[in-house]
């Protein structure tokens, strides 16, 4: 009798841990690096919310990584470009640092960056998304929202916008300011204006109206977020289980500090095996290419 109880309690224990754990990772973040050089993404989590597993890691080209995340969660996803780190983990980036750490540890990208953002629903409750370049630009991005019911928009920039960048918002790399455009800073940083920032006077929809160059921006990244209010074509909302975020989609950016436009033609690089708990690692191509078709097309012409 003992023995039955004993059993029906580890079982009882079994079955709320297979509970808890598909609930608390219901959803993933497929992070894929399609550019011609290594980037190291960095995660920030919302007020309120835990962070994922990993908050900073390197992502070499051609690798894909899957983080697992929980209903409720609330955050931004970006990719840093030109960083040394030392065994430690502590170096810089040339863009979207943050605090000189591999890990980000709840810091967020020191701008310019683009950034994926993300209120994921719980319960029967809608994802809220986007793709702001609201804080500048670094890489292009797409956001693609997988397994679904019913249809969800794929979201980002397609576009290189360092190489139109107009040069009062440029970030240069290289020592001595001798190299390419990395990064294009937004107007609001350039030129720290309320005007541009939407802040003082300009706090609202209203008076906060699209500038220059925001409209710069919004032509080349129609569903991106280009200025503070720019929710109407911006927000995109879903019920899925996973997000493919996937950088520099069309592999057409230039490695940086390298005059070459052409893409990169090495192997991709074996994958590395990652440490953290319930995140998969894979140098697996990120798309179907069928898939792939359609959301580039859907991107260039929606």
């Amino acid at each position: 009798m003992l023995m039955n109880i004993i059993s029906c309690k580890k079982l009882s224990i079994s079955l709320l841990l297979c509970m808890f754990f598909s609930y608390s990772f219901a959803y993933n973040f497929i992070i894929s690096n399609n550019c011609p050089f290594t980037i190291w993404p960095g995660a920030l989590a919302g007020a309120g919310t835990p962070p994922l597993p990993t908050t900073g890691f390197r992502l070499d080209a051609g690798q894909s990584i899957t983080i697992p995340s929980v209903a409720g969660w609330s955050g931004r996803i970006w990719a840093r470009t030109g960083c040394t780190f030392d065994p430690s983990g502590i170096g810089s980036c040339q863009t979207g640092d943050c605090g000189g750490k591999l890990e980000c540890s709840g810091l967020g990208a020191t701008p310019p960056a683009s950034l994926f953002e993300i209120t994921l629903g719980t319960g029967d409750n809608k994802d809220f998304y986007d793709v702001s370049i609201v804080d500048g630009y670094n890489l292009p991005m797409v956001a693609v929202p997988q397994g679904v019911n019913g249809g969800c928009n794929a979201t980002g920039c397609l576009s290189n916008l360092n190489m139109g960048c107009p040069k009062e918002l440029q970030v240069v790399g290289g020592d001595g300011g001798e190299g390419n455009v990395v990064a294009c800073k937004s107007a609001c940083e350039a030129f720290g204006l309320d005007q541009y920032c939407c802040a003082g006077q300009f706090a609202n929809p209203t008076t906060c109206q699209p500038s220059f160059y925001s409209t710069i921006f919004k032509n080349a990244c129609p569903r991106a977020y280009s200025y503070a209010f720019d929710d109407g074509t911006s927000t995109f909302t879903c019920k899925a289980n996973d997000y493919a975020i996937i950088f520099c989609p069309m592999n057409g950016v230039k490695r940086p500090n390298e005059a070459s436009t052409t893409p990169a033609t090495r192997p991709t690089e074996e994958s590395k095996t990652r440490k953290f708990a319930g995140v998969a690692s894979s140098s697996n191509i990120f798309l179907p290419l069928p898939m792939l078709i359609v959301l580039l097309i859907s991107l260039l012409y929606l």
